[in-house]
C-alpha cells in the first residue's frame, strides 16, 4: 500500500481499471463456454434438427445460444426463406453477445499504460520542481522522486499486459464460436423444411 500511495492519485484509476478488466475476463470465460454457446451434439448434425418438427423447438431452445437460434428458425415458418430471415435477424444479437465487453477490455489494455505514463510525467514535473527549490545536493531526494514517478508506469503495464492477453484470447475464442455457429446454420438451411415435412408424413 505504501508503494501504491507513492504513485499519486492516478494510481487509483489504474487499479479501478484492473478490477473492471478482471471482471470482464471472468465473465467472458464463463459465458463463452462451448456448452453455453454451441453444444457439441448440436454441431454434429444440424441437418437432423432441420428435419425435426416445430414441436421440438422448445426442447432445442434450452440448449445454448445455437439452440435458441435454431429453435427460432424452426418456428419462423415452413420455407427456407423464412428460416434464413430468422437466422439473419438474430445474427447481430449473437455477435453482440459473443463480443460483449471485449471492446472495453481492449480499451483498458490500451489506456492503462498511458495513464501510467501520465503519472510518471506528473511525478517528474514534481521532481524538477523540487530540484529548483532545494537544488541537486540531496541525491536521495532525487532518487526517491524518480522512483515515485515510475510507480504509475509499472502499475499501468502490470494492468495492460494481462488485459491485452485476455482481450486477444477471448476475441479469438468468440470468433471460433461464431464460425461454428455459422457452419451449423448453413447446414441447417441446406435442408428444405417442406421436404422434411413430407418425409415425416410419409413415415
Amino acid at each position: 500500500m505504501s508503494i501504491l500511495e507513492q504513485g499519486g492519485w492516478l494510481i487509483w484509476p489504474i487499479l479501478l481499471a484492473s478490477i473492471v478488466a478482471l471482471g470482464i475476463v471472468l465473465e467472458r470465460l464463463w459465458c463463452l463456454r462451448r456448452a453455453n454457446i454451441a453444444p457439441k451434439h448440436l454441431l454434429e448434425n444440424p441437418q437432423a434438427l432441420a428435419m425435426g418438427s416445430p414441436s421440438q423447438a422448445a426442447e432445442i431452445e434450452r440448449q445454448g445460444v445455437l439452440g435458441r437460434l435454431l429453435a427460432q428458425a424452426m418456428l419462423a415458418g415452413p420455407t427456407q426463406g423464412q428460416r434464413e430471415a430468422a437466422l439473419v435477424g438474430q445474427s447481430a444479437n449473437v455477435v453482440g453477445y459473443l463480443e460483449r465487453n471485449l471492446e472495453l477490455l481492449g480499451v483498458i489494455a490500451a489506456v492503462a499504460p498511458l495513464m501510467g505514463l501520465l503519472g510518471t510525467v506528473i511525478g517528474m514535473i514534481d521532481v524538477f520542481s523540487t530540484l529548483m527549490l532545494h537544488g541537486s545536493g540531496d541525491a536521495s531526494l532525487l532518487a526517491g522522486g524518480i522512483g515515485q514517478a515510475l510507480v504509475t508506469t509499472a502499475t499501468g503495464l502490470l494492468v495492460a499486459i494481462p488485459a491485452l492477453i485476455g482481450h486477444r484470447l477471448l476475441s479469438r475464442r468468440a470468433r471460433s464460436l461464431m464460425l461454428d455457429i455459422e457452419g451449423a446454420c448453413e447446414q441447417f438451411l441446406s435442408v428444405d423444411p417442406r421436404f422434411a415435412a413430407d418425409t415425416r408424413r410419409a413415415a
